[in-house]
């Protein structure tokens, strides 16, 4: 029975990220409409078309493969300019702007529905409407997580401490009278201990403190707590360089202060303001990912290859997203966390689906608006400089960047889905 629910909830979480999908396009869907720009299709998915219907002189439908979705706005390449010169680059983006200028009539260019024809503003609108509505989604789905059940959040107040440093080849975990003490212990901390105040720095929460400990390597520190009621200064010690959990790349180990205390944590419910910050926090840790998302493509393939496990801070593909989705959704826990956290993973992959989309290469929205920026760049260079307008960015040139930046997703899409299957992430 948990297998049948793991695997309805996972269909479910698939079933939300398609909608996310389509709800990212009808973000350029809607504002190419209000700017007047000709929407010959809409679909949501790729391959053979299952469904469709025409609404006005829009074709909306459902393909077969539901990886993604796409929505046609005519006029993406200008006309050839008259003479260019008839290089291989030049030909490659003439045989692109062919297909498209198929379905371009007389009355599109003299009415001014081609994309190419619109002011950079509405271009900047048009290409950022998808990415805006995948923040705004990762957005509502963090508030509403954050308002109705609140976020389990460390708190700078002491759960417990390690009494010693126990070297990494001992299996035993018991203290002994030889153990040098952790930092902690040194000092005197003991639970129920509210932390203050770190070498005359106020404290405010705990990322703030892991952040100064951190910091601190192994200089003298000293901690200020609140204890019964009164503020207690405790002895200087050193704080000790141990290997922790990188904060922007948690794949990665570096060298940082530590002390040794173990915090409590509370359930925080937060307004707009704390999900901002989270999101800011996220939309960092999502960045350096995307930086080195070749490179950890390539580590799962070695990884798949020669039978070790997946890294847990490791990419995954929808597929692995929405059965580790149906998995945290079948776990022993309160059906509100589990709901929680279903919908945590969702607004994060909303996140990632804004940040991704914002690189600047073609085909993602990011290389179109480079392209429209570059055009106004162009455009009022020559205007201060008394030059004639030098006409639209000929991004039907950029084509073949665009093929091999998606030949190149494609490739990773189908490694991970694989790597999903047969040796997927373990969490729970």
């Amino acid at each position: 029975m948990e297998l049948f629910w793991t695997i309805v909830f996972g269909l479910l979480f698939f079933a939300l990220l398609m909608a996310s999908v389509a709800l990212h396009e009808i973000g350029h869907l809607l504002p190419a409409k209000l700017f007047g720009v000709r929407v010959p299709q809409y679909f949501v998915g790729f391959g053979r078309t299952l469904w469709s219907t025409r609404r006005g002189e829009t074709e909306y439908g459902i393909k077969l493969f539901p990886l993604g979705g796409f929505v046609r706005l005519l006029g993406m390449y200008p006309p050839a300019r008259p003479g260019a010169r008839q290089t291989w680059l030049q030909r490659f983006a003439d045989d692109a702007r062919s297909y498209e200028w198929d379905d371009i009539t007389p009355t599109d260019v003299s009415a001014g529905r081609l994309f190419f024809q619109k002011r950079t503003h509405q271009k900047l609108i048009i290409m950022a409407g998808g990415i805006t509505m995948n923040l705004l989604l990762a957005f509502l789905l963090f508030w509403g997580v954050s308002a109705l059940h609140g976020n389990w959040r460390e708190q700078p107040v002491v759960r417990g401490i390690q009494q010693c440093i126990i070297a990494e080849q001992r299996d035993d975990t018991t203290c002994r009278p030889t153990d040098e003490p952790t930092p902690a212990a040194a000092a005197g901390l003991v639970a129920g201990d509210r932390i203050v105040s770190f070498n005359g720095t106020p404290i405010v929460d705990y990322p703030q403190l892991t952040g100064l400990i951190r910091a601190n390597l192994d200089r003298p520190a000293t901690l200020v707590v609140e204890r019964d009621g009164a503020r207690v200064t405790l002895p200087t010690v050193p704080t000790r360089i141990a290997g922790v959990r990188d904060t922007l790349d948690p794949a990665k180990v570096v060298p940082a202060g530590w002390l040794g205390v173990l915090p409590t944590v509370e359930k925080v419910h937060g307004g707009p303001v704390s999900v901002l910050k989270d999101m800011g926090t996220m939309t960092v840790q999502s960045v350096v990912a995307l930086v080195q998302f070749p490179v950890k493509v390539w580590h799962v393939v070695v990884g798949m290859v020669t039978g070790q496990p997946r890294d847990v801070y490791g990419p995954i593909s929808i597929v692995g997203a929405s059965a580790l989705a149906g998995e945290a959704a079948v776990q022993e826990a309160p059906i509100a966390d589990r709901a929680a956290l279903f919908a945590s993973l969702l607004g994060s992959i909303n996140l990632f689906l804004a940040l991704f989309n914002l690189v600047p290469l073609p085909p993602l929205d990011g290389g179109h608006i480079m392209g429209a920026l570059w055009e106004w760049v162009r455009r009022t260079a020559a205007r201060l400089t008394g030059r004639p307008d030098p006409g639209p960015v000929d991004t039907a040139k950029m084509v073949p960047v665009a093929y091999a930046v998606g030949g190149f997703l494609l490739l990773c899409g189908i490694v991970l889905i694989v790597a999903d299957i047969v040796s997927p992430v373990k969490i729970f």
